[in-house]
């Protein structure tokens, strides 16, 4: 499995417009009032979800369309022909690529009204197919286009521990996606020690020429879906090694690995400088970095490259350790008034000098954190922008086959009010980690950091 580390810690739109001639969509209350939305809607999770359920059926296409409609972010101004349309678009795609497609199978005429709409929808799809109706619901997730928006179907752990290949990191990745401005080289970043990968021989910095035969770039531009070849059981890599010039190619299969504990890294630079490592915003993440900082004097460069996300919480404690008394974030509804995040006041300050390391794959409550530090003036950000991966906190809600809508209510704006979400927060020193850095053993971000210390 391919990630960048910290990217799975958090479990907590672009909408198609309506034809101009097409009727004007009826408001529906945001509550679910209506016959159509009140049959066992979802609701907010409050226990993990049932390991075993039974299959979906189009009434948890109809809870997850209700559950837009009422708790998206922008649900209640959806039009909600939108979900419907990107529903069935995906229910007939999916029945393409699986032969099965059904003579006359078409979307209906819609109104506008939503439950006047799912009702001829739900007659067309008839009982429907339990592996195309998972498509469509995945389909009213994707037309969302938020990236802290998702479906997520349970499964049981493996017996005998996680397996994977190794690889946890690669450049040209934007959180655990392919990142739109990737750029070649394709390089190893992060390989667990034991593991398929390991045993391969592939390291950090290797560059990755193919992937199964298939050039991992043409031209500048990345190949669609090639990251999705390290989920599979097995992988054939064409690996160029910067230090030598050596290419060769491995095959590597799916096998046990252990993950390393989410857990803060410390160490000395030099006189008066920490480095200490934060992967992830994980519960109790930010009193373990001011326990590797109290004591110390000078400087602190704190690395969040890598960093996935976490609890917003743990970003207003840490930036609480340098900054009393200021608005970190705002969390804004649909409509109305947006509600400011503040520093932990309750949290001593350290009274240290800071520089933060970025990268893109920090991403959500690490762009949170570094966008605080940027706007209110804490210490320069060094290293390449940050993932743009920022909406607001997600709630989970159950559908009835045992899968979870992940949807955000709110949405995240910087300290200044700048939207950070597609854009990322900007670096004050351009400092990116090459393949033959890596392999070398050189960061040339820590090396920027000192210079400025």
């Amino acid at each position: 499995m391919i990630r960048s580390v910290g990217a799975a810690i958090v479990m907590v739109a672009s909408l198609l417009s309506a034809p101009a001639t097409a009727p004007t969509p009826q408001p529906v209350p945001s509550s679910p009032s209506s016959s159509a939305a009140a049959e066992g809607d979802c609701a907010v999770l409050t226990a993990p979800p049932p390991q075993q359920a039974p299959p979906t059926t189009v009434n948890t296409l109809r809870q997850a369309y209700y559950c837009v409609l009422d708790n998206y972010y922008s649900g209640p101004a959806m039009d909600p022909r939108t979900p419907l349309k990107d529903a069935f678009s995906a229910y007939t795609r999916d029945l393409l690529r699986r032969g099965a497609d059904r003579p006359g199978l078409q979307l209906p005429a819609l109104t506008g009204n939503r439950d006047t709409d799912w009702a001829a929808l739900a007659k067309v799809l008839g009982a429907g197919d339990a592996t195309a109706l998972r498509a469509a619901i995945a389909g009213i997730v994707a037309g969302l286009r938020d990236n802290h928006a998702r479906l997520e179907r349970p499964s049981p752990p493996p017996e005998g521990g996680p397996t994977g290949m190794g690889i946890m990191g690669a450049s040209a990745m934007q959180g655990p996606q392919l990142d739109p401005a990737a750029r070649p080289p394709l390089f190893i970043t992060s390989v667990l020690p034991g593991s398929p990968a390991a045993k391969a021989d592939v390291r950090p910095g290797d560059i990755v020429l193919k992937v199964n035969g298939v050039p991992v770039f043409v031209g500048d531009a990345a190949t669609p879906g090639i990251l999705e070849a390290f989920n599979a059981a097995s992988v054939r890599l064409t690996l160029k090694r910067p230090t030598t010039g050596r290419v060769r190619t491995v095959r590597i299969t799916r096998g046990p690995i252990t993950l390393p504990p989410l857990e803060v890294t410390a160490k000395t630079l030099r006189e008066g400088v920490t480095y200490v490592r934060l992967p992830g915003f994980f519960p109790g993440g930010a009193d373990q970095v001011i326990a590797k900082l109290r004591g110390a004097s000078g400087a602190v460069v704190l690395d969040l490259r890598g960093n996935g996300g976490g609890s917003p919480r743990e970003v207003t404690r840490l930036l609480g350790a340098f900054v009393h008394g200021k608005v970190t974030s705002y969390f804004c509804p649909l409509t109305g008034e947006c509600a400011p995040n503040r520093t932990d006041d309750t949290v001593p300050l350290l009274g240290l000098r800071l520089v933060v390391l970025t990268d893109r794959g920090c991403a959500s409550a690490c762009e949170d954190f570094s966008a605080a530090v940027h706007d209110l003036d804490l210490g320069p950000l060094v290293g390449t922008r940050t993932g743009g991966a920022i909406s607001g906190p997600s709630a989970p809600y159950g559908l009835d086959d045992g899968s979870v809508l992940l949807l955000p209510k709110v949405r995240h704006l910087g300290p200044a009010r700048e939207i950070i979400d597609t854009v990322g927060v900007p670096v004050d020193h351009y400092a990116p980690m090459t393949a033959l850095d890596l392999a070398s053993g050189r960061d040339p971000a820590v090396t920027k950091a000192l210079s400025l210390l």
